[in-house]
């Protein structure tokens, strides 16, 4: 049988968790002050009544203070009874948007690392963080508005029809126009246009910030904003859809509504002018006055209704789409972790016919994969781009999990072992790492927190990080990316070097490492690399083959398969694919630019 989707209210509810009963007391307030808020008009029509009964001796109408003040303090009551459950719905929104935050950041630590390759940090930000702030306004203001102006207009049907039928069905015949006119724009086909609109924005935001990203590339190279061709399309597409919506959907239904629901007075005129004689011939003309009074003023209040539903439902619509941005974090499958975790016996490492798909991909990154690497080793991945060296790397830490096949760690499959003794087993160090803005200290720290300070200055060194460590103001105490404090690419590699000698792991993932290092740097770096090396088993990932001669052993991968391996003389003597990659790796290397004089 399948299982009933939840409705988004519903949904937010489980995320109130203990504050539902906040939303609940907030949306039971919102009804009382509505229906309290209907009383003040009943007094004026009491008043009007006392007034015309008595005219044209006004001073003889009796009550007239006492309505007065009645409808004084229920204004005031329903006013403090209103703020009282938006109080409620505010608190219960602000600790629901908090508990989507905390949910999802808990639902993000325990899905494999991989997820976040193909989901960039700011992509991940605004889907949880926005969105969640984007449900607030649905449980603290359209809930409460749509709860109690359901009660409001529940309450002036009862009295619309108590008074003088006729003219209440009047009053209402514009009110049900206008509804159906604002369903037709929200409802059915079009909420789905409206999802499509918020999901053009989404795509413009991150857009835009690529833009800007790139504005010195444009600039360098003298280029115009039409160079960036993703940036103009995303515009042109949220501008079309936008206009789409609001000119293909909302502009006839909007102008019914707008048209009936001011004009409501109007269709009151023609109903009193058909029941005014029947008054004069049955001698209640007075009681017929006082009922128009009473009508005509419930007919201005119709259209304030109305506006309340109608942005009300709008912001179900914007909630929707901002739990459907959240889904997508909260639906992203979790790391297995086996019931009996078994803990590796040594740090070598295996790979047993191992297969790997991409979500979404038809191709298999890797295909039917099997080698040895033995503890103490050093293993180099190699082989031209795209044929899976990263995605073999990526699999022993379960950065992903293999679609076939095992990788084993220490004799045991990686999917049998604890996350965290795993992870505590490997260091990784890749070609583009990340600093956080926070000092050397602590970024080095960061890959074990109890260091020492001598600890993290023993690693420093040891990482060839002197020189850098001398130039910054404070030392390592100097926080990065603060007053003008910045690190290139290559003295952050040292930087990370540093951080996974502190760690002092068993297995090291090296994935070109130098890549980004200028001659100086790559020196100072592969010397760091001897330190951290040192009796540890490494998995090392290179284009520059000079950095994998002296590896134990050379596996060369090309679209997913292993097509040779061996050690660098064996794989030169083969003539394969290995000894072409060399030889056209010597030839770059001796490229040079000849002046006109030297050729």
């Amino acid at each position: 049988m399948k299982e009933k989707k939840k409705s988004d209210v519903s949904v937010l509810m489980d995320f109130a968790g203990n504050y539902k009963w906040l939303t609940v007391t907030g949306l039971f307030l919102s009804a009382v002050a509505m229906v309290l808020g209907m009383v003040p008009y009943i007094c004026i029509w009491l008043v009007v009544r006392g007034l015309i009964s008595a005219a044209p001796n006004f001073m003889q109408a009796a009550d007239i203070s006492k309505y007065g003040w009645t409808a004084f303090g229920f204004a005031v009551g329903s006013i403090v009874i209103y703020f009282m459950a938006l109080l409620c719905t505010h608190l219960a929104a602000f600790r629901t948007a908090s508990n989507i935050r905390k949910q999802g950041m808990r639902h993000l630590m325990e899905v494999p690392l991989g997820f976040f390759d193909n989901n960039a940090s700011g992509y991940l930000r605004s889907r949880l963080d926005g969105a969640a702030g984007e449900t607030e306004t649905l449980l603290a203001h359209n809930l409460a508005d749509i709860v109690g102006t359901a009660a409001m207009f529940i309450s002036m049907i009862v009295l619309m029809f108590v008074f003088d039928w006729r003219m209440g069905l009047s009053c209402l015949f514009a009110a049900v126009i206008s509804v159906v006119a604002m369903f037709s724009m929200m409802g059915g086909k079009n909420a789905k246009l409206m999802a499509e609109y918020q999901g053009a924005q989404d795509i413009m935001s991150k857009a835009g910030t690529e833009y800007v990203r790139g504005i010195p590339v444009v600039k360098v190279f003298q280029q115009t904003v039409y160079s960036f061709k993703a940036f103009k399309q995303a515009i042109d597409d949220y501008s079309n859809k936008a206009e789409n919506y609001t000119v293909g959907v909302c502009e006839v239904p909007q102008s019914i509504n707008l048209t009936f629901t001011e004009a409501a007075f109007s269709f009151l005129v023609p109903a009193s002018l058909i029941l005014a004689p029947m008054a004069l011939s049955g001698g209640t003309f007075a009681e017929f006055v006082t009922n128009f009074a009473f009508y005509a003023i419930f007919s201005a209040i119709i259209s304030t209704a109305l506006a309340k539903i109608m942005f009300a439902a709008s912001g179900t619509i914007l909630a929707s789409t901002a739990l459907g941005r959240i889904s997508h974090i909260m639906g992203a499958p979790k790391l297995k972790i086996a019931d009996r975790p078994i803990v590796p016996k040594d740090n070598s490492i295996e790979f047993q016919g191992v297969t790997f798909t991409y979500e979404g991909a038809d191709i298999p990154a890797l295909e039917n994969i099997s080698f040895r690497v033995e503890s103490g080793q050093t293993v180099a991945l190699v082989g031209p781009s795209g044929g899976g060296k990263t995605t073999a790397a990526s699999l022993i830490p379960r950065f992903w999990d293999a679609t076939k096949g095992v990788v084993k760690v220490g004799g045991a499959d990686v999917t049998k072992v604890d996350p965290h003794i795993l992870m505590d087993n490997i260091a990784f160090v890749f070609q583009n790492n990340r600093l956080f803005k926070t000092s050397i200290l602590e970024n080095v720290r960061a890959a074990r927190p109890e260091a020492t300070r001598a600890e993290v200055e023993q690693a420093l060194s040891a990482a060839q990080c002197n020189d850098i460590i001398e130039k910054l103001p404070d030392g390592i105490d100097t926080v990065i990316g603060s007053e003008g404090t910045y690190l290139s690419g290559g003295e952050q590699q040292r930087i990370a070097l540093a951080r996974a000698i502190l760690k002092n792991a068993p297995i090291i993932v090296l994935d070109e490492a130098t890549a980004f290092a200028d001659p100086e740097n790559e020196a100072l770096i592969q010397k760091a690399f001897s330190e951290l090396t040192k009796g540890r088993t490494v998995i090392m990932i290179a284009h520059r083959l000079s950095t994998v001669v002296g590896a134990d052993k050379i596996i060369v991968l090309d679209s997913g398969r292993i097509t040779e391996q061996g050690t660098h003389t064996e794989l030169l003597e083969n003539n394969g694919l290995y000894a072409r990659m060399w030889e056209d790796y010597n030839k770059a290397a001796k490229w040079r630019i000849l002046s006109e004089e030297a050729k």
